[in-house]
């Protein structure tokens, strides 16, 4: 099987199928069941038991630390289709890390002994979950190069490049990024201070190379912000 064709069978997984159905018991134990959040509440925080897998069937959720100082430090944006949690699969008994809702979400919670279950029942389940846990490390490896060897311009502009790519859609020659994310928010992401997002930003929209505002990014000029990124490299 290609890569090509091997991508394609992976995102081709009915995952809200297997995860989500109306009702499985394995005894008397629930093993899967939706739980809905109000916008700002904590699904896990560090140091809680690590027992159970997540996936977010509607909203956002953040995926967070805290350093020494207690400045927050955030991993990851997600959004529907995503799973967290995943790292009780390896051994992990204690979380390090927090799940912290931005909207109102919807999630399916699936415990652990049940996941491995449904993972030997579903190769293609397993595979989709190794491969969730490779892009993770792959993401967090560009992040630290990023951060060691880019400065804090170019962080934000790859950033801004890659969730365009990611999470974007064509609007006749431009590019649409709803739900956009807090200045703040990007600034933990990409290690740099929210005055230096929002100078960014702003000189991007004097220059008409994109626009923002509280729900939504719209890049005018792919080739231009991509040019802006060649430029400090």
């Amino acid at each position: 099987m290609s890569n090509e064709a091997s991508y394609w069978y992976l995102e081709n997984i009915d995952v809200t199928g297997i995860f989500c159905p109306q009702k499985i018991r394995r005894g008397d134990l629930e093993a899967h069941f939706h739980r809905c959040y109000k916008r700002g509440e904590y699904i896990y925080l560090p140091d809680e038991m690590s027992d159970r897998v997540f996936f977010l069937t509607d909203g956002r959720v953040k995926i967070g630390t805290y350093g020494d100082s207690g400045k927050e430090i955030t991993k990851a944006i997600l959004g529907k289709g995503d799973v967290f949690g995943e790292l009780s699969l390896i051994g992990e008994d204690k979380r390090r890390d927090f799940a912290y809702t931005m909207e109102e979400a919807t999630v399916c919670v699936v415990n652990v002994d049940e996941m491995k279950l449904l993972m030997r029942d579903h190769t293609s389940l397993g595979l989709f979950i190794m491969k969730i846990m490779g892009s993770r490390v792959l993401e967090m490896e560009k992040r630290l190069e990023s951060l060691v060897f880019k400065d804090s311009r170019t962080r934000i502009i790859e950033f801004l490049l890659e969730i365009a790519e990611k999470k974007g859609r064509r609007v006749g020659f431009e590019t649409e990024v709803r739900k956009f994310i807090t200045h703040q928010e990007i600034a933990n992401l990409t290690a740099t201070s929210r005055q230096t997002v929002t100078t960014l930003l702003n000189d991007l929209r004097d220059r008409n190379i994109l626009t923002f505002d509280r729900r939504r990014l719209l890049i005018r000029d792919m080739e231009r912000l991509k040019g802006e990124a060649l430029q400090m490299s």
